[in-house]
C-alpha cells in the first residue's frame, strides 16, 4: 500500500521540523515548506492526500493559501495549524472548506487522529490513476480531456471530464451523488448539486452519438452508466 502523501507549509522551524519527523515515522510520506508562497508553488507541482497548513505565515497566509489550493482541487482535505483560538478564525476556516481546525499547542496523538479520522470519513469513491477508458464506441481521455468517436473529438471541460471519469470508474454500479459532488465539486451542497444535474445533461448529449451508452438517473440515489450489449 502506498505512502499518503501530506503537504505541510509551517513557518516555525523547530515545529515544522518536529511535524514532519513524528509523520514520517508514522508512514507518511511528508513534504515540508515554509511559507505560503512555497506551498502554493509545491501543490501545484505535485499529488497530494492532505494539506497541513499554519494560518499565520509570511508571504501568503494559510487562508489565503487553502482558497488557491481550493481553486486548483476541491476535494483534497486541509487541515489548519494555528496559535489562535478565536471562534471567528474557526469560522473563516470552515468557510474556506477546511476539513479540520487544530490549535497550537497540541499533541502529535490529537493530530494524528484527526488526520485518520478525515481519511476514514473519505468517500471510498475508487478514484485511481487510470485515465484512459472505452466507453461503448467512444474512447475517453482524461488527461487531455478528450472524448472520441471515430476521427472526431470533443474538447470537454474539467469537471465534465472528471465527472465522466466518476462515471467510468463505476460502469454498471450506481455512482452516489454525495460521493461525486465531494469528488469533483468539493462538497454536496445544493448550488453544486444542481451544477452537476447541468454537467450530467451535457455529457449525455455528448454519449448519445453511441445509443448503447446511458446514463439513469437512480432516484434519490445518483446515477450509473450503462453499456448496452
Amino acid at each position: 500500500m502506498s505512502k499518503k502523501k501530506i503537504l505541510l507549509v509551517e513557518d516555525d522551524t523547530n515545529l515544522g521540523n518536529l511535524l514532519l519527523d513524528s509523520l514520517e515515522i508514522k508512514n507518511y510520506d511528508v513534504t515540508l515548506k515554509r511559507n505560503g508562497e512555497e506551498g502554493l508553488t509545491e501543490f501545484k507541482n505535485g499529488k497530494y492526500d492532505m494539506c497541513l497548513f499554519d494560518v499565520m505565515m509570511p508571504k501568503k497566509d494559510g487562508f489565503t493559501l487553502a482558497k488557491d489550493v481550493r481553486r486548483i482541487n476541491g476535494q483534497v482535505p486541509i487541515v489548519f495549524l494555528t496559535a489562535k483560538s478565536l471562534k471567528e478564525d474557526a469560522i473563516e476556516g470552515l468557510k474556506i472548506g477546511a476539513d479540520d481546525y487544530i490549535t497550537k499547542p497540541f499533541s502529535m496523538e490529537e493530530l494524528l487522529l484527526r488526520m485518520d479520522n478525515i481519511f476514514k470519513r473519505l468517500p471510498k469513491t475508487e478514484v485511481s490513476d487510470q485515465n484512459e477508458f472505452k466507453i461503448g464506441k467512444f474512447d475517453f481521455n482524461n488527461t487531455n480531456r478528450t472524448l472520441t468517436l471515430g476521427g472526431n473529438s470533443v474538447k470537454l471541460t474539467t469537471k465534465e471530464s472528471e465527472l465522466l471519469k466518476m462515471l467510468a470508474l463505476h460502469i454498471d454500479r450506481v455512482l452516489e451523488r454525495e460521493v461525486a459532488l465531494n469528488a469533483v465539486w468539493g462538497t454536496d451542497s445544493y448550488f453544486a448539486g444542481r451544477s452537476m444535474d447541468v454537467y450530467i445533461a451535457k455529457l449525455r448529449k455528448y454519449l448519445k452519438e453511441d445509443p448503447n451508452v446511458e446514463v439513469l438517473n437512480i432516484h434519490g440515489t445518483g446515477f450509473k452508466m450503462i453499456i448496452k450489449k
